[in-house]
């Protein structure tokens, strides 16, 4: 049964999560909003800028609705990882991560009835085995990154992942922990 709620994300994969633990968004409606990060912005400040946005921008169109959305990004050291454009970009991205540590950010924003904000940062710490090039160039071919930034860390993805420190869900896309939690103090429970 739908909760009353608007989910501001078109993402399968965070309508999903939700689903696992119950909470099926009466709405789903896509906040079209620019995404480009600022100058010099950290990965954290950036997630938590981009999930504000995008419930902000629902919550303008929906007054008096509470309204979840959140952002991923994956970021090694101080440096958002952006999505690939294509397979060569894709597998440097690979190269990139393979045989280190890196984090995934989740930023979720929920807005309740009376326009009161609240948010979460959930932070992940990935550690990755080496990547052969064959690894690399199989994992692409799979086209299971495509629209993410990074991988999709529950497909192919996952039988590369050494460590995982934090949220599994948020690094799906959407910390179920911190989201429910939210949720429940918007009064959707």
């Amino acid at each position: 049964m739908a909760k009353d709620f608007i989910l501001a994300s078109g993402s399968k994969q965070r309508k999903e999560l939700l689903e696992q633990i119950g909470y099926v968004p009466a709405q789903i409606i896509p906040a079209d909003i620019d995404e480009t990060p600022a100058k010099g912005e950290k990965p954290s400040a950036y997630v938590k800028r981009m999930a504000l946005e995008k419930a902000l921008h629902v919550a303008a169109l929906h007054p008096g609705k509470v309204v979840l959305a959140c952002d991923t990004v994956v970021a090694t050291q101080a440096k958002i990882v952006q999505k690939a454009k294509n397979s060569e970009e894709q597998e440097d991205v690979m190269r990139m991560l393979s045989a280190k540590a890196h984090r995934v950010l989740s930023a979720v924003c929920v807005i309740d009835r009376q326009g009161k904000v609240s948010s979460r940062l959930s932070v992940t710490k990935v550690v990755m085995k080496r990547l052969s090039e064959e690894e690399i160039k199989s994992y692409v071919a799979t086209n299971e990154w495509q629209g993410c930034c990074g991988y999709k860390i529950e497909g192919c993805m996952a039988a590369f992942v050494r460590r995982l420190i934090g949220s599994y869900s948020g690094v799906v896309g959407l910390p179920l922990f911190e989201t429910k939690n939210l949720l429940n103090g918007a009064g959707i429970k």
